[in-house]
């Protein structure tokens, strides 16, 4: 206190303590008058100077970034030198909140000046950095750490950088991507300062769904915060959107807010063989499985055609591969090992291969053409490939941290008994319990869960990643508001728990007014999976809905609850006709009074939350149109009627005409009624699979 107090008055501690040493300590009776007189200022001034230190007491020291009424500019940012592309564009995105905020832009410089300034916010290490925060360590440790501190007169947002001034440009899934980093840590620390510091909230994508707080005043007490992600791989969460995917996706500036898009692991949800049929069946059989009718590279599918994995030959042509995409694109890091899809059927029986395999492995029954066998499951096969192939990615490229991606997949869900993975290789365990409470592995003998598949494999591979299908058992890619939102936050932090690196989904579609609570948390844990999910839940009602937020929040946990009372008592699958079965008239009815409660009360609110209420009200009105169609539409196949026809037209016009007009609600690309998750729902476009008197059996998923 007394150090505070003293350095508010000017002085330093130690100076003040060394001047105490000096002073006359005679006593007042001994001294002339002039000397009582000045002994007599001495404690006046002793008197005083308590004051203030009791005053100071009350004082503390902040970082000023703006104040308005004060005439207190903005803190210049300060970009460091020759900044990529994306950390540059987070630079400006800074700035432009900062000036939303308050009202007043502050500059945006490219490296810091010859003359120290005397406040800034500086972004992303710079040398200058030293000597301001000579406490702090700017030798980030940890991929993707993040550095957010703050002192008297200096801000602080950086993380740890990598990329490779020369390739900045890549090819993309869809298009070129200007800006490649193999590490984003200050563009991160940006938006998690913007959230976390200054209140940003990214709701849903879009203008509506941003929550901005306004304020002439922005002060900082002096702290440092500092965090590494445990989950690296989280552009595949919300894989339409990810860098350079122009598929189904419209939430990209959402997703990169989210701390999701740019990350440092690359996931891939899909198999690495698609095209080797086609390159080499004719001319290199010998690279396929070995089928019992003693062909190879005949069964399954030439899609889905497994390979002889114990051939050297394979493990050199992959490498080649390998080779190959890096003088496409040398900032890639991990590479797809992952059998192609079909995973009952087709693999090698080969002498070698099958020596691979365990014999305590779990018994798992296996197709071929005219055959079926039970085998031990794959596992112990699978990783030894994985091995094999990483040990020839190290031998080639020794001063690189390249790694091998492999599937833990159909018949090698289960841990391997043996085998273990080597250290440069990723395991993606395609555990399907997203949103589930419990669910068997439909391929298992021993009654193993999916969430027991990947904890074992958390407790023997260096690194694992989480591959989850979401299914849609009722309505989840069709739009409804099929959500499991705490089921959710349990499942991402089990995932955590065992040592979970990565996540990809297949699929998130991006319905945000039926689904979008439970996309807000999903993306807050996987940025820090140690967060307190109903808080996050908590802060985004309130936030978004105001004076709402319980009226909404009853909505969402109204369904939920019935979702999830469903799904455990008619499981997953069944098909778009089954979906009336949990939204009945009664459902809709209860749903429809918590938003019409919502309407009412904001009535006389600001109007950022009538439109938002207006929001996932057009949501609602999707679903109930939905549902009525699926009706409409089963009875249509039973005997088709001209009525229900012109019925169903009207509400497929109705529906796109909600989408166009309520961007974000509903992502009208994949649930228009041409797309597969839609058959049978209109009547230019019928099932062939369509069974008038099994409806209820009907797969359409």
């Amino acid at each position: 206190m007394f150090g505070c107090a003293l350095k508010w008055l000017g002085c330093r501690p130690s100076e003040q303590n060394n001047a105490s040493k000096t002073s006359n300590t005679m006593l007042p009776n001994s001294q002339p008058s002039h000397h009582r007189t000045s002994s007599l200022q001495m404690i006046r001034s002793c008197l005083f100077l308590t004051a203030l230190v009791c005053l100071a007491s009350t004082v503390r020291a902040e970082f000023t970034l703006v104040d308005v009424e004060a005439r207190v500019q903005p803190a210049p940012l300060v970009l460091f030198a020759n900044a990529p592309p994306k950390t540059r564009e987070a630079a400006v995105e800074l700035a432009d909140y900062i000036e939303t905020i308050c009202g007043v832009r502050p500059a945006l410089m490219d490296g810091a000046p010859k003359d120290l300034l005397e406040r800034a916010i500086w972004v992303g290490y710079q040398p200058a950095l030293d000597a301001l925060f000579p406490d702090a360590d700017f030798d980030f440790q940890h991929p993707e750490e993040i550095l957010i501190a703050a002192n008297d007169n200096h801000l602080v947002i950086a993380g740890r950088d990598r990329w490779d001034a020369k390739h900045l440009i890549v090819e993309g899934i869809d298009e070129k991507i200007v800006g490649r980093q193999q590490e984003y840590g200050t563009v991160n620390a940006v938006y998690t300062f913007l959230q976390d510091k200054l209140g940003v909230r990214w709701f849903w994508p879009g203008e509506l769904g941003e929550d901005v707080p306004r304020r002439k005043r922005i002060t900082l007490d002096p702290f440092e915060f500092r965090y590494h992600p445990q989950i690296r791989a989280r552009g595949g969460a919300f894989n339409f959107s990810a860098l350079s995917n122009k598929g189904y996706g419209r939430s990209h500036q959402w997703t990169r807010r989210q701390r999701l898009q740019l990350d440092s692991l690359r996931s891939e949800g899909g198999h690495a063989f698609g095209d080797w049929h086609e390159r080499f069946h004719e001319t290199r059989p010998e690279l396929f499985a070995l089928q019992p009718d003693g062909t190879r590279g005949t069964h399954p599918s030439p899609k889905n055609v497994k390979l002889c994995q114990s051939n050297p030959a394979v493990w050199e042509q992959w490498l080649a591969d390998v080779e190959a995409k890096l003088k496409k694109d040398p900032t890639l890091t991990e590479f797809n090992a992952s059998p192609n899809d079909g995973w009952s059927s087709g693999h090698c029986i080969c002498e070698n291969c099958r020596a691979w395999d365990h014999p305590d492995g779990e018994p798992r029954l296996m197709h071929w053409h005219h055959h079926r066998e039970t085998r031990p499951a794959l596992s112990d096969r699978h990783v030894t490939f994985a091995n094999k192939l990483a040990e020839r990615l190290k031998q080639r490229y020794p001063d690189k941290d390249y790694r091998v991606m492999m599937l833990c997949y159909g018949h090698s869900r289960p841990a391997p008994i043996k085998a273990r993975p080597a250290e440069n290789v990723i395991m993606v365990s395609v555990a399907n319990f997203f949103g589930r409470t419990h669910l068997v592995d439909r391929g298992s003998t021993w009654g193993t869960t999916h969430r027991d598949q990947l904890a074992a494999w958390g407790k023997l591979a260096h690194q694992v990643m989480w591959r989850p299908n979401t299914g849609s058992p009722v309505g989840w890619q069709q739009g409804l508001p099929d959500v499991s939102i705490a089921q959710t936050i349990e499942n991402i932090q089990f995932a955590a728990d065992n040592r979970c690196v990565g996540i990809y989904i297949d699929a998130v579609w991006e319905h945000w007014a039926t689904q979008g609570p439970q996309y807000y948390v999903m993306a807050q844990l996987f940025w820090n999976p140690t967060q307190d999910g109903e808080k996050v839940l908590d802060d985004y009602y309130r936030r978004a809905f105001g004076p709402t937020a319980a009226n909404v929040r009853a909505y969402f946990e109204t369904i939920e609850r019935a979702r999830m009372a469903y799904v455990k008592e008619h499981g997953y699958g069944g098909g778009v006709f089954n979906f009336p079965r949990l939204y009945t008239d009664e459902l809709l009815s209860e749903s429809r009074e918590h938003l019409r409660l919502a309407a009412a009360k904001v009535e006389t609110a600001p109007e950022i939350y009538r439109r938002r209420v207006a929001f996932v009200r057009a949501g609602l009105t999707y679903s109930e149109r939905l549902i009525e169609t699926i009706r409409l539409m089963e009875s249509y196949w039973r005997k088709q009627d001209d009525a229900v026809a012109a019925k169903v037209l009207a509400n497929w016009q109705e529906i796109e005409q909600l989408c166009q007009a309520n961007p974000f609600a509903i992502n009208w690309g994949p649930v228009r009624p041409t797309t597969p998750r839609m058959i049978g729902l209109h009547p230019d476009h019928p099932n062939p699979k369509w069974k008038p008197n099994n409806a209820n059996d009907l797969d359409q998923n």
